[in-house]
């Protein structure tokens, strides 16, 4: 049995004809308007009445904010709004935490933010900061408070006057007296770190104290004319660095400077600048 074909008369092949064609002219025009679309960015320009405004929007829903204290070091973008804070001073605010520093008074708040006294004025008082900072003010400022320390003449002061000192016992008040005699007077305070026995911290203690009034007189040894044993008497030359710098002179040509003493074999730098106000050139 076979199947008969649907029969379309004449009119319909030209109904399916011109639907077939409608179709095709509405999708291309439908891509000629998406092709002919362009993105255009909208420019706002805002006058100086609408930023006063939108500040006094601000200080609205700051008023309606419900203040609670709180640490402003860790304020967000939506706190920093809700307080009426702007965009530029809460990104101040991130910058400055994110290099691992944080603010511990409410002046130090407004100078990184940059925030107007009258924002200030209002969020200032729910401030909240750790207790040890604040104690950490206090001290400072107890220690500002403190008289000015009374120093000594390190060549005039007596044993009773050193034992007086902090930290100062008979032992180091002993030592620097011996010094001194061995010496016959201190030239710098610098020399306390030389003497024998005398810890770090003690000398630091004593150069906060202590101070050179009036340098002693002291008699230089000229470098390219005295002999070895006038070396010999110079502080902190020993016999050995004597002999050298006789030797070093025997060589060269031109007299010996201070940079020339550098050349020794074992010399110590760290006390060639004491030295050099002991000696001539």
């Amino acid at each position: 049995m076979k199947h008969k074909l649907p029969y379309f008369s004449n009119e319909h092949r030209k109904g399916f004809l011109g639907l077939a064609m409608l179709i095709v002219i509405l999708q291309g025009v439908l891509f000629l308007v998406k092709s002919n679309q362009k993105t255009e960015v909208a420019q706002y320009s805002v006058d100086t009445a609408t930023e006063r405004y939108l500040d006094s929007l601000g200080e609205l829903a700051l008023k309606k904010y419900e203040m609670q204290p709180f640490n402003p070091n860790f304020i967000t973008d939506a706190k920093g709004f809700k307080l009426g804070m702007t965009t530029q001073e809460i990104d101040r605010l991130l910058q400055y935490r994110a290099s691992g520093k944080y603010v511990n008074s409410a002046d130090e708040f407004q100078k990184v933010t940059g925030v107007s006294n009258n924002v200030l004025d209002k969020v200032a008082p729910y401030f909240k900061f750790p207790e040890w900072t604040q104690n950490q003010k206090t001290i400072q400022q107890s220690f500002e408070s403190l008289p000015a320390i009374k120093k000594i003449d390190i060549n005039k002061a007596t044993f009773e006057e050193l034992v007086t000192i902090k930290g100062i016992g008979d032992y180091f008040a002993n030592a620097v007296i011996n010094e001194r005699e061995q010496l016959k007077g201190f030239v710098s305070t610098d020399q306390l770190r030389f003497i024998k026995g005398l810890r770090p911290e003690a000398v630091k203690i004593l150069q906060q104290n202590t101070f050179v009034g009036k340098t002693p007189q002291v008699k230089k040894v000229n470098v390219n004319t005295a002999s070895k044993e006038d070396l010999e008497q110079v502080p902190y030359v020993s016999a050995y660095l004597a002999r050298q710098i006789v030797i070093l002179r025997s060589k060269q040509d031109q007299p010996l400077n201070i940079e020339d003493l550098e050349k020794i074999n074992n010399f110590p730098l760290d006390k060639l600048k004491i030295i050099r106000l002991y000696l001539d050139f």
